[in-house]
């Protein structure tokens, strides 16, 4: 468990599952996001699903209002003149007439004409009016819900309160023997926009029924249990036209009505749902919602009986659903980021992924299901950015590293070339490499510090270090170490060098004569030399030594080998190598067979060579 929470992106990954939770079961910090997502797509969807036909709007527009001024007089018009419509749409044989307009106050004035409203009434029994709840504090001078619950439909639950009030404007100018009611407030989300419509609306453990939700009930619709629907919502078929339901104009049926013989189609309502309600831009009926910012509000009330009447409200998925895929999207990545792929390749399949899931979410629309996709989507990415972070600096942070420590044995231009390639201290560590070794020393380098001040002792062997290391590097070798006043390179590792005994020869055979250089230029004298030696074959290259000190070696027989052919130099050549060295680079150099010599610690003799450049 310790080593889990050590590593950062294990501690990443914990923490974005932890605010999966949290949002999904608590917080809904990206729930304003998720609707507006699904609203793009319910609005996308809306435009191909069609309106039920049954259900028709007689519309007090902008037309009705102006044309009906000489006739009626201004808005509001006399109840009179809805009587005389309701009466000849009732002769069309509708299902329902379905009021969007209160008359919550008599007219005083002209009692007469509520009272020829009424007398049209009487001879129906399907017209159906608004009333509207109002939510205040105090509640005292409200209604008695059990007095009128009965006349108004209310349902009483276990935890009905019989002494509750509750403010409802009621349609006073009705008589209550035609009181079919229902609400009509239509509840807005915390962004102002619309979404569900109320089928009950809860007061003090009763249930005052909605208008749509008493329509259908009584048109023998299911009307579900739960408090409200999601509106699945239609649009208009062409941009101009942006109501889903036929609209009939007012003033186009009201003149219909008071012609001798009238012209429309006298079957234009039978079996219909027949809402009357008004769009004219005075009335301020117009509210916010996933399809339009001024949808009618009759065309809200039309659009919650059409989802009762076909069942086509939309359903919300558990947030169970969008928690698990927001999960399984982050534990995929963490998966991705593991085997380390590509940051760019992991990011495009994201990508099509986050458009398969769109997709999905708006297939599901179109099934009348609600999918929120937004925060999980969310997760996914943020994760995303928060690891390709995480292992941007966890690789800038391991190629820092490794420049630091490659930096102290290769030739910048090598250590340019393993860093690109991504080679780490893991990476270059424990492998078993066909190599070949140098050592060199300087002979009586002992007797040498005896005659000599410490200060000129240091600043020779730094010019003379400075100037080998620096011919180790040109010719690809690996400095492994200094030993003293002896040098310990390498050819072979870490990158690859299938000429690496060639290269360690040029390399020797340039060492020798800066050697020469830096004895002119430092008047050192005949006395001062080196050895060389050099063998080829196979050792084990890695990083080796403590947390604190890491050093890029090789070790292994041949490594021994190739110290204790540098010792046998003396008296032989300043330069001398292994048969299996000779062998690999046979091809670029001519030799000098000195013989067969008996190294110690090493039962099997060995042939050494004095290695020349080849004559042409």
């Amino acid at each position: 468990m310790r080593h889990f929470f050590k590593d950062s992106l294990n501690i990443i990954a914990l923490a974005m599952l932890l605010a999966i939770a949290i949002e999904f079961f608590g917080m809904h910090a990206f729930l304003s996001l998720d609707n507006r997502v699904s609203d793009f797509l319910v609005r996308k969807k809306a435009h191909s699903l069609n309106p039920d036909p049954d259900i028709v709007i007689v519309d007090i527009d902008n037309y009705s209002v102006a044309g009906m001024v000489s006739e009626v007089g201004r808005w509001p018009w006399p109840r009179s003149v809805h009587g005389e419509l309701v009466a000849y749409i009732e002769n069309k044989q509708p299902k329902a007439i379905v009021f969007d307009i209160l008359f919550s106050e008599p007219d005083k004035e002209h009692r007469q004409l509520d009272e020829l409203f009424n007398e049209k009434l009487r001879a129906t029994q399907n017209v159906y009016f608004p009333i509207l709840h109002l939510e205040q504090k105090d509640e005292s001078q409200g209604v008695d819900l059990k007095s009128i619950a009965k006349m108004l439909g209310l349902k009483q639950t276990s935890e009905a309160d019989l002494d509750a009030r509750a403010v409802l404007l009621l349609p006073q100018a009705v008589e209550k023997t035609n009181w079919r009611v229902g609400t009509i407030n239509f509840r807005e989300d915390r962004d102002g926009i619309g979404r569900d419509y109320d089928l009950y609306i809860p007061a003090h453990g009763w249930r005052i029924p909605s208008l749509p939700a008493r329509v259908a009930a009584d048109l023998g619709y299911s009307v579900p249990d739960s408090q409200s629907i999601i509106l699945g919502w239609r649009f208009g078929d062409t941009p101009a036209n942006h109501f889903p339901y036929r609209h009939i104009s007012y003033k186009d049926v009201w003149d219909d009505a008071g012609r001798q013989t009238p012209q429309r189609d006298p079957h234009e309502f039978k079996n219909k749902i027949v809402i009357i309600g008004a769009t004219a831009s005075g009335m301020h009926d117009l509210r916010a919602t996933p399809v339009s910012s001024l949808y009618p509000g009759v065309d809200i009330v039309a659009t919650a009986i059409d989802n009762l009447k076909n069942r086509s409200y939309m359903k919300r998925a558990p947030n169970a659903i969008p928690a698990l895929i927001a999960a399984l999207l982050v534990l995929a990545l963490f998966a991705g980021f593991r085997v380390q792929p590509s940051l760019l390749r992991t990011g495009a399949l994201l990508a099509i992924v986050s458009v398969i899931i769109l997709g999905a979410a708006y297939f599901a629309v179109g099934n009348q299901y609600l999918l929120p996709v937004f925060s999980p989507l969310a997760f996914a990415w943020i994760f995303y950015f928060a690891a390709a972070l995480y292992s941007y600096l966890k690789e800038r942070k391991a190629r820092e590293q490794a420049v630091h420590l490659f930096s102290r044995f290769l030739d910048p231009h090598v250590v340019k070339q393993l860093v690109d390639r991504g080679q780490t201290v893991e990476s270059l560590s424990g492998q078993m490499r066909d190599v070949s070794v140098l050592f060199s020393d300087i002979r009586d380098f002992t007797a040498f510090c005896e005659t000599h001040p410490p200060q000129e002792i240091v600043a020779l062997l730094n010019s003379y270090f400075s100037r080998q290391v620096g011919v180790i590097f040109r010719h690809g070798g690996t400095l492994d170490k200094f030993i003293g006043d002896a040098i310990m390179a390498f050819w072979g590792a870490p990158l690859d060098d299938p000429e690496h005994a060639k290269h360690a020869i040029e390399a020797a055979l340039e060492m020798s004569e800066v050697l020469e250089q830096l004895k002119v230029e430092l008047q050192l004298g005949a006395g001062f030399d080196i050895g060389i030696g050099i063998h080829s074959g196979p050792a084990v290259v890695g990083f080796i030594g403590s947390e604190q000190k890491l050093e890029f070696t090789v070790i292994g027989d041949t490594v021994n080998l190739a110290s204790r052919i540098e010792g046998l130099t003396k008296g032989l050549s300043r330069i001398l190598i292994s048969g299996d060295t000779a062998r690999r680079a046979k091809h670029a150099f001519d030799f000098i067979d000195h013989g067969i010599y008996k190294v110690k610690g090493r039962l099997q003799e060995v042939n050494l060579f004095e290695p020349r450049k080849k004559m042409h």
